[in-house]
């Protein structure tokens, strides 16, 4: 008899102590997480006025690890503070109706473990009064937090986090005027010897004594393309070149335009050479602005007139191997120059000179002598100084505080102290001249 009662209590028992454990977890699970805290708001410095930087303390209930987590979410309410606005009442005589002050509408909800989000759609001028709230299970709220007063978005006009972008602008582009000037006032500067360049002459004084042409291709872009006008410069040098050997140059193009300015150059070439009867208009002809057509007929002629002398300079793409390996073929001396990266490969596998990348681009100014160019490119090997003197004490500075953080985390009794010259160097490289801190 005592063991049946035994029995009944205890299945009695088991569905109670369920029901009380449920009912505790519910109630815990039901309670809303506590609120954030040190609920601020900033302007973006630096901005169109477009942009308010907000930040907050986490909740406590946000910084413990627990199952379920109490806080899930954070959410972001925004309003306008215009003040009240007032409009007349319809019964005359009657007082005023304030006008329902501007609600809060919601613009983010940051995950948990987040403190800090940027509200990028402001407009300059305006107040705005901010609420924050932290969400967690069954959508529970805890209590707002509002800001104690409005903030406002204002435009600036100066970046200052970009100060030191701005030095290295103005030390860049104020060598490069400096350079110019001083080139303008005669300073003869002393650029280097480019192979591709000196082998000029070699070429077309080959072709004059085989009684061949020379070939120049301009590239397929068009005049507004950088590399077109660096090749048409070169295409002076060559053409003056020809026309003191007497040789025949010829300049096949694929725009109207690079022929008219292919033309007016070698004319000029030509004059200053003092044999402008020599100069032959047709000699600088269109073919097509189709890719591989103005190829095939480049490559028809070149197999046909076996020129001595091939040069290509300009912006290239599938046609430049296509055109190199035709040039080797038929044995000329062949000198490329091109800015395209996919491309110099295949120049340097099939030609004998290849001007590569900033070669390229110098090789103008090396051959006009122009003060604008000459002062250009000596400003550009300042800024190149510049931006090497920059990587390489960063390098240090970051291996020797590397060094010295490994040193002394092996030391037993490190307490911690104020950082090093080479810690505050290294944040003060990534922060302010990498980073955005300014000065």
């Amino acid at each position: 008899m005592h063991l049946w009662k035994n029995v009944v209590i205890r299945r009695l028992m088991i569905p109670l102590t369920w029901f009380i454990t449920s009912s505790v977890s519910l109630a815990i699970a039901a309670e809303p997480p506590a609120p954030p805290t040190q609920f601020r708001a900033e302007d973006v410095p630096g901005d169109a006025g477009t942009a308010i930087d907000l930040f907050w303390t986490l909740s406590p209930d946000d910084e413990e690890d627990t199952k379920p987590r109490k806080v899930l979410r954070y959410v972001i309410y925004r309003k306008t503070v215009d003040g009240d606005k007032k409009v007349p009442s319809l019964n005359p005589g009657t007082k005023m109706i304030v006008e329902e002050e501007n609600k809060f509408e919601i613009i983010g909800e940051p995950t948990y473990r987040v403190n800090k989000f940027r509200d990028s759609n402001c407009e300059a001028g305006v107040p705005y009064m901010y609420r924050i709230e932290a969400v967690g299970q069954e959508g529970l709220t805890s209590t707002p937090v509002e800001l104690k007063e409005p903030v406002i978005a204002s435009l600036q006009w100066f970046n200052l986090q970009r100060s030191w972008f701005a030095v290295f602008v103005f030390l860049i582009c104020g060598s490069v005027i400096l350079f110019i000037e001083m080139a303008r006032k005669g300073t003869i500067f002393k650029v280097r010897k480019i192979a591709g360049l000196e082998a000029i002459n070699d070429a077309v004084g080959r072709a004059t004594e085989m009684g061949r042409s020379c070939l120049f291709v301009p590239g397929i872009q068009d005049i507004n393309d950088i590399q077109t006008v660096a090749g048409i410069t070169i295409l002076a040098q060559v053409a003056e070149t020809t026309a003191d050997y007497r040789a025949t140059l010829e300049v096949p193009t694929s725009r109207s335009l690079v022929m008219t300015t292919a033309r007016d150059t070698v004319e000029a070439a030509y004059l200053a050479a003092g044999r402008p009867d020599e100069y032959n208009e047709d000699d600088i002809y269109y073919i097509t602005d189709e890719q591989f057509g103005y190829v095939a007929s480049v490559t028809g002629k070149m197999v046909r007139d076996k020129p001595a002398a091939c040069f290509y300079m300009g912006a290239f793409y599938a046609e430049s191997l296509i055109l190199a390996e035709t040039g080797n073929s038929v044995g000329a001396i062949q000198v490329a120059g091109t800015a395209m990266p996919t491309q110099l490969p295949f120049f340097v596998a099939a030609c004998d000179f290849t001007l590569i990348g900033e070669e390229f681009f110098a090789a103008s100014a090396y051959l006009s002598g122009e003060p604008q160019q000459l002062g250009s490119l000596k400003g550009q090997d300042f800024g190149k100084v510049i931006g090497g003197i920059l990587l390489l004490a960063g390098c240090i500075i970051m291996t020797l505080s590397s060094f010295e953080s490994a040193f002394e985390s092996g030391e037993k009794s490190q307490v911690e102290s104020d950082p090093t010259f080479l810690q505050s160097a290294q944040t003060y490289l990534k922060e302010n001249i990498l980073g955005k801190g300014g000065f």
